[in-house]
This record gives C-alpha cells, sequence and structure tokens, in this order.
C-alpha cells in the first residue's frame, strides 16, 4: 500500500501570464470518511488508541513535481505512452503506506487553455490524457497536489478533469480551496491539504486564515499532511531558503519557513514542499519534518532537467501514529530524458539537501549518515 533542454524551457514554469478570470468555482466537497455523529469514547479508549499510536511506525514517500508528458500544443508523450516511465521507481514508491506527488499540469482530454502568454516560446502549458492517471495509480501514489501554477494552465474545467481522472484511479487530492483530502487506512486516520499562491487555490501567501481548519483536522485526524508549491525560482542563490517573503519573476511565493512552522505549531505532522526546480534544506521543528523542497521528481518535457534540476529525491520519512519523525531517508534518482527518475548511485540530491540544511539550519539536532538517512538526536 500505500515526485540538456533546449535554453528556451528554462523559463517555463514560471511565466508571466494573462489570465480571463472566470467565475469562482464552486467548492468541492472534501473526502470525509470520519464522522461527526459519533458519540464521544471514553477516556479510557482515548488513552489506550494514543498509547497504540505511539507505537505505529508508518512510512509517508513523497515526491516534488510530476509531469509524465504533454500532448499540448503538439504531442510529447512517451514513446510507449508512460507505461515504463515510473518503473525505476515504482518499488520504493509502492514499498511506503502513504505515497505524495505534486501533479504539475492537468489531466483532461482535449480542451482549450485559458492562459494567454505573453512570450509563448518562455511559456508552456501541460496536458496529459486522462488515462496517465493510471500510471500514477500503478506507481503507488495514493495523494496528489492540485495546487501549483500548472494545475490551472486549462482553467479550472482543467482541475475538474484531473481531480475525476484521479478519483477514478483511486488516488485522493487537494488543491482547490475548500477540496482536502481525508481517509483511514491501517486504523490511522489522514488528512492531506495541499497550498499554493495560484488564484482559487488553498492560499499560500494569506495562510492565516485556514489554520483553524488545521487545528479542527488535527483534533479528528492522526496524521495532517500538508503540501506547498511556493518558494524563489528562476535565478542563482535561490536553494538557500529566504526566511522571509520569496518571489518569483515578481509574484509572492510565500514565507515558506514561517508558513511550515505556523501549519505545525497549528497541529501539521508533515510538511511537503515543492516548486523552485530544485532540492532545498530539510527541517525538524518540534518533532516534525519539513521538506523546503523536494524539486522536479519525473518531468518527461518541458520543464529543465539540467544540473540541480534534474536531480529527483524521493523521500521516505517514517512517523509514528501521532506524527512525530523517527526517521527518514532521501533516495536519490536523476533525470536522463527519454527516460523517467533513474537511480542515482552518486547521490547529487541527497549531497544537495544534506549541505543546504546543515547551512540554513547549523543548529538543529539532526544526524545525516552517507546512505541517505537521517534522524533525530538522542538528547538527554
Amino acid at each position: 500500500m500505500r515526485i540538456t533542454v533546449v535554453a528556451s524551457f528554462l523559463l517555463l514554469s514560471a511565466c508571466t501570464t494573462q489570465t480571463t478570470t472566470p467565475a469562482a468555482p464552486e467548492t468541492a466537497p472534501a473526502e470525509i470518511t470520519a464522522t461527526d455523529s459519533a458519540p464521544p469514547k471514553p477516556k479510557s479508549w482515548q488513552l489506550s488508541r494514543s498509547n497504540r499510536l505511539k507505537s505505529k511506525r508508518i512510512t509517508v514517500a513523497a515526491a516534488g513535481d510530476i509531469m509524465a508528458g504533454t500532448d499540448y500544443p503538439e504531442n510529447h508523450l512517451p514513446d510507449d505512452d508512460g507505461a515504463s516511465f515510473f518503473a525505476a521507481v515504482t518499488p520504493a514508491i509502492r514499498s511506503a503506506d502513504v505515497a505524495f506527488g505534486n501533479l504539475e499540469g492537468v489531466l483532461l482530454d482535449g480542451g482549450e487553455p485559458e492562459k494567454t502568454c505573453k512570450n509563448p516560446k518562455a511559456c508552456y502549458l501541460f496536458r496529459s490524457p486522462t488515462r496517465y492517471a493510471k500510471h500514477l495509480k500503478a506507481a503507488g501514489f495514493d495523494v496528489m497536489s492540485l495546487a501549483n501554477n500548472h494545475a490551472l494552465d486549462f482553467g479550472e474545467a482543467g482541475r475538474d478533469s484531473s481531480m475525476k481522472a484521479l478519483r477514478k484511479a483511486g488516488i485522493r487530492h487537494s488543491g482547490r480551496e475548500g477540496d482536502y483530502a481525508s481517509w483511514t487506512q491501517g486504523g490511522v486516520r489522514y488528512a492531506m491539504i495541499a497550498f499554493s499562491p495560484t488564484r482559487f487555490s488553498w492560499d499560500l501567501i494569506d495562510y492565516q486564515q485556514h489554520l483553524p481548519l488545521v487545528a479542527e483536522l488535527d483534533k479528528s485526524h492522526d496524521i495532517v499532511l500538508i503540501s506547498f508549491h511556493g518558494g524563489a525560482e528562476g535565478r542563482d542563490g535561490v536553494e538557500r531558503l529566504g526566511f522571509g517573503m520569496e518571489y518569483a519573476y515578481g509574484e509572492r511565493r510565500g514565507d515558506v519557513v514561517a508558513f511550515a512552522h505556523d501549519m505545525i505549531d497549528a497541529g501539521a505532522d508533515l510538511i511537503i514542499g515543492h516548486g523552485p526546480h530544485i532540492p532545498r534544506a530539510i527541517e525538524l521543528y518540534n518533532d516534525r519534518l519539513i521538506a523546503y523542497s523536494l524539486g522536479n521528481f519525473a518531468t518527461y518535457y518541458g520543464i529543465s532537467v539540467a544540473g540541480e534540476k534534474g536531480y529527483a529525491p524521493l523521500l521516505t520519512a517514517v512517523l509514528n501514529g501521532e506524527g512525530q519523525f523517527i526517521e527518514g531517508q532521501i533516495i536519490s534518482h536523476i533525470q536522463r530524458r527519454p527516460d523517467g527518475p533513474l537511480p542515482d548511485a552518486t547521490q547529487k540530491a541527497w549531497k544537495m539537501i544534506r549541505k543546504l540544511s546543515q547551512l540554513d539550519f547549523p543548529d538543529q539536532a539532526v544526524i545525516y549518515l552517507d546512505d541517505g538517512r537521517f534522524k533525530p538526536k538522542v538528547t538527554d
């Protein structure tokens, strides 16, 4: 059970666009499995459950940006229609209890884009066939983010289609404001909300308005996962955290450190970041893990995979049943087109994440091992 192309590709993910703003879509119903009408359990039962959860070990696998091919404006799909695109990473993803990825683009058959790019040569729109949802499911993904700057390439109709295709494949999702995933698995209650600075999404910029919901989900769920698509991109030095509001191409991309800390203070258990297209630091905050960017993971076309943009880390985080971080590992992969992510014996992704973590958080009590594993230091 259970993320050298030509120079014109380098600017695509944060291109400046002019968009015809549609009316706000209706809020999608949350996928809720718990019920508020159940009678309260006695304190003895609650204590027993808490003890059981503390002894549990849950593995969450998380990947960054995923775009397995696009057929717009012309066919740039894999030769085998994506059947083997995730082959090398499937065993690791499927071995986790829960697997997460960020869907960069839409799952849509036909349709016209809503974006009008000022410079079409530097602005790309991603549309994968709805049948590609089955590739994500076969690879082992359980829940996906639909909160990013490409989730609305084909407007809310495109995101509607993505939601429907994922749901049909048995994959949960979050992205549109009001839409969060909620499910019970193996006796553990999970929730996931995905944030971004994009319109009609859970708001990464003014996120404080959503902290009460996170607190409520913490009361009704055992593990609360938070995803965000944010942080600086597109220039040298963006691998380091800004520790304040970050920008890309004149747009606000969030104060990701404050966001992550406030989410954990409200009740979140694991924070999964993506957006800068390169790996960034990890942080252990109040016994909860934050991955500030998992970079590109599986991007077949249109997104540069030159240098560090081709590093494709897969995070595996072991939590107890109450969300406390126990240990983790960065399994390093690399993208070499036309293949999907491939194992990287030189561990470039891990070495970069370890270095950045030590630079951005020099005093945090984490042990970094050479094989990609990391864990909290044992203190008296």
